[in-house]
């Protein structure tokens, strides 16, 4: 399929976007600036930040009417993933071109990456467990320590201000429903979400795997998340806990997946201008496939404190951090155990601040692994106001990711092939960012970033035996342009992805990351409550195992309507014109598909 229909796509949405009326009398109300917490692990607003960022609120969430998490990250700007079939397949992202393990993930401040694979994986998490997503695209190890390469991706589950219900139904046997129960009072507050989904699905694989069976591939799901606040004076405790127990079929074999984290916080005034919050949390994964005779277990502990303190015109935090990883991994096929643990001690300092037009950011931290011994990163950034509306950037920040237990310690096959090796070394590095971003204040934004990004001592199984060893690096180059526009009951948001990002060594781009993507979106809202919306997707060729892989172009069709004050209904077209496309070489994506969801949710009064 030729891409030139996303850019004709893109075209149409900018072209209608720009046509639309300019005048005051149509303005619509200028939404209020998303605070965040990612950027700086200190509350500022989004357009505060010295960083490339994105918010999406549980207005967003909905309005998107996307059928998964990973099909909602896909829309954002530097981001780019990899499914291996159809619902609940192993689903990644690549954050800036870095690899898919160099992005960390936290869901309410719990790193939930994988001690085994380093990565997460986003299939099980549906998107009516989540209240808020932040993305803050850049190194941020600093601040968060290993695997903040690409970025940071901070998912936040759901309020228990509200109540409602949603339930949805669609092509490939879906159903699926979810319940939320929440009360909030002058103290605090508590609430409750359960959800449970079935989907019949498609054949996961195609003619080009290896394991190939044209038989369909179901996906069972079940998910509760509790959260909590209670106010004890100038403190406040809270609590929160989320599980998925979800069973994915491949074929002829079955995986059972069962994700938990949860945790206690304790924040509040200590003093004048001094506030803090401690949280200890926990995060577990386990795998089982019984069909190969495989199981995996990965556990994740942590204690946090941050203080925070205004000095001035500006705000230093103070963090110290512990973590305790262990992972069980067992395979009777191949007979390879592993089975190891580590801790981590870090602190750091970081400091953001204001004089006059310009705005300044630092952070030091020192991380001290029990495997690998030290890593210090840095990261410093500052801003330039020339105008009311405009704002010039300039940031360098390290990062670093330390090897999981499956480079460090797995024996091999037959011999010592693709065996682990307990001498590796963190990747490490460096980036630079030049940004721009003009916040007229009408309904418009815009923002352009361009950046540098090198890595060295990644990982690579190298040798007559290969064997796990620092040696490979690699070169990222690339540039982000998002727009948007609210205005006369029309909304607009579009985004444009360059990126170059190649392996040093060889000279080839890295596996699954489009250098060309874009994103645009129309949408109006209708009296009588009647929203409608086209989305349009364009990802370029990519390299894949085994050869290369044609660019796509995708549109969706979305339609609201608010039937009563407390319900609505809702219905989605993806891929509207049933394209055929390929994400990862061996393995199906969906077909043209409906998808209708039913809401409730009471007027708050």
């Amino acid at each position: 399929m030729k891409p030139t229909l996303s850019h004709s796509l893109l075209a149409a949405g900018i072209a209608a976007a720009l046509s639309l009326p300019f005048s005051a009398a149509t303005a619509e109300p200028v939404r209020q600036p998303q605070v965040l917490v990612t950027a700086s692990r200190h509350a500022q607003n989004a357009d505060e930040a010295l960083a490339s960022v994105t918010v999406l609120t549980r207005e967003d969430i909905e309005a998107s009417q996307a059928p998964d998490l990973i099909t909602l990250l896909s829309r954002q700007a530097g981001v780019d993933v990899a499914r291996t079939g159809g619902p609940g397949s192993a689903s990644t992202l690549f954050l800036r071109g870095s690899n898919a393990n160099h992005t960390l993930v936290l869901i309410d401040g719990i790193r939930v990456n994988s001690t085994g694979q380093g990565v997460f994986d986003f299939a099980h998490l549906p998107l009516d467990q989540i209240e808020r997503i932040e993305l803050v695209r850049g190194p941020r190890a600093a601040l968060w320590g290993s695997d903040a390469i690409g970025g940071v991706l901070h998912i936040f589950t759901r309020d228990p201000a509200a109540t409602s219900v949603r339930l949805r139904g669609g092509r490939y046997g879906r159903a699926e429903g979810s319940a939320t129960l929440g009360q909030r009072g002058e103290r605090g507050g508590f609430g409750l979400t359960a959800g449970y989904g079935r989907l019949r699905g498609f054949s996961a694989t195609n003619e080009d795997s290896f394991s190939f069976d044209p038989d369909d591939d179901g996906y069972r799901n079940r998910n509760l998340s509790l959260r909590g606040d209670v106010a004890l004076g100038s403190q406040r405790l809270g609590f929160h806990a989320l599980a998925t127990d979800a069973d994915v079929e491949f074929d002829r074999g079955e995986t059972a997946a069962r994700n938990a984290s949860g945790g206690l916080t304790l924040g509040g005034e200590l003093g004048a201008g001094w506030s803090h919050q401690l949280s200890l949390g926990h995060a577990r994964e386990d795998l089982d496939t019984p069909a190969f005779g495989s199981r995996f277990e990965s556990r994740r502990h942590n204690a946090d404190w941050v203080n925070s303190f205004v000095l001035g015109h500006g705000v230093l935090n103070a963090g110290l951090n512990w973590q305790h990883e262990s992972g069980l991994s067992l395979s009777q096929f191949s007979g390879v155990v592993i089975d190891r643990v580590r801790t981590t001690r870090a602190g750091f300092l970081g400091y953001a601040g204001r004089a006059g037009a310009q705005d300044f950011e630092a952070a030091l931290r020192h991380d001290d692994n029990s495997q690998f011994g030290g890593a210090t990163t840095g990261n410093a950034a500052w801003g330039w106001r020339f105008a009311d509306d405009l704002r010039l950037r300039l940031s360098w920040g390290q990062g670093f990711r330390a090897p999981n237990f499956n480079e460090l310690y797995h024996p091999g096959f037959g011999g010592g092939l693709f065996a682990g090796n307990p001498a590796l070394q963190p990747e490490r590095s460096r980036s630079i960012e030049a940004g721009l971003d003009w916040t007229p204040g009408d309904g418009q934004r815009l923002g352009l970033s361009a950046y540098r990004s090198r890595v060295r001592d990644l990982i690579s199984f190298s040798g007559t035996n290969f064997q796990a060893i620092n040696i490979a690096r690699a070169e990222i180059d690339g540039a982000e342009l998002e727009y948007g526009l609210t205005r006369g009951g029309w909304r607009f948001d579009g985004s444009l992805t360059w990126q170059d990002p190649v392996n040093a060594d060889t000279g080839q781009r890295l596996l699954r990351r489009a250098a060309r993507k874009a994103n645009a979106s129309l949408g109006h809202r209708f009296d009588g409550g009647i929203d409608l919306a086209l989305d349009g997707q364009f990802v370029s060729d990519r390299e894949d195992v085994g050869g290369g892989l044609p660019g796509y172009a995708l549109a969706h069709l979305r339609l609201g309507w608010e039937l009563a004050p407390a319900w609505r209904l809702e219905a989605r077209i993806e891929n509207l014109f049933d394209r055929d496309y390929t994400v990862v070489r061996g393995y199906n994506t969906p077909g043209r598909n409906l998808m209708v969801t039913l809401g409730w949710q009471p007027v708050q009064r």
